[in-house]
């Protein structure tokens, strides 16, 4: 029946579905089915949606150890790892993020909090040195700095667990570390942090990797090594200004 516009309950109208809560219901999964599926679909007939950038590697055994000590004491609560592409963010940290930068992250540090400095371009910034100091006493490099103090890392013992179990896990969710990182995991683990160790094979199978004694203690591998390797690492990888002629030319 056509709707009646000087009696607007009579035939089928907005108002009558607004009024039949099941009628409104199955409409509103059909409307969202259809958007889901137009958004869905297209994913399942192209190989990837990250396009590969050239540098990009997944974390050495240290780094990744690093990586975890950053997650268990909070720091992605302050810190952001995600550049957004905007002027202002990329005058003051640099080129905005890729996608492809945290295609090995399980799980990501994106995030736009940004009580603290975003750490995406870290890497290099600042000394080792700096970073020890500042992880010690974050007021004696920074004055304003409201971050609390990690000064125990440095005298504490890396408890990374079995490395080559950590690597065979993330390689089930598709880090594409070999059957060599799994098997020497341990060993890169301590070779890394330490000066006198052979690290040709480390760098071999990690490209750009840094080895040498990270806190300053070359006595025992601590807690403050993995995390400054770490530090040390973000933004360091990917070659921007060999990339920023392939992006203009697209």
């Amino acid at each position: 029946m056509a709707n009646d516009p000087h009696n607007p309950d009579k035939g089928f109208s907005h108002r009558t579905i607004e009024r039949n809560v099941t009628l409104l219901a199955a409409l509103s999964l059909v409307v969202v089915a259809i958007g889901g599926l137009v958004e869905i679909a297209p994913l399942f007939w192209i190989d990837s949606t990250i396009e590969k950038v050239e540098g990009v590697r997944p974390y050495t055994p240290l780094e990744l150890a690093g990586r975890n000590i950053y997650m268990r004491e909070g720091c992605y609560n302050c810190h952001s790892q995600m550049i957004r592409p905007f002027r202002d963010e990329v005058e003051r940290y640099g080129h905005y993020s890729l996608a492809a930068e945290s295609m090995y992250d399980h799980p990501f540090q994106w995030g736009s909090k940004r009580t603290g400095p975003d750490l995406a371009r870290v890497g290099g910034r600042y000394s080792d040195g700096w970073h020890v100091q500042h992880l010690k006493d974050p007021r004696s490099v920074v004055p304003e700095s409201i971050m609390p103090t990690y000064a125990f890392m440095a005298t504490r013992p890396l408890q990374a667990g079995d490395m080559r179990d950590h690597l065979t896990a993330l390689r089930r969710v598709g880090v594409p570390y070999t059957d060599t990182d799994i098997a020497k995991a341990n060993d890169d683990l301590k070779a890394q942090a330490d000066p006198e160790a052979d690290t040709e094979s480390l760098k071999a199978r990690y490209p750009k990797s840094q080895a040498r004694d990270f806190d300053g203690n070359t006595q025992e591998l601590t807690e403050m090594d993995a995390l400054v390797a770490y530090l040390q690492m973000l933004g360091t990888l990917v070659d921007f200004e060999a990339a920023a002629p392939q992006e203009t030319a697209k």
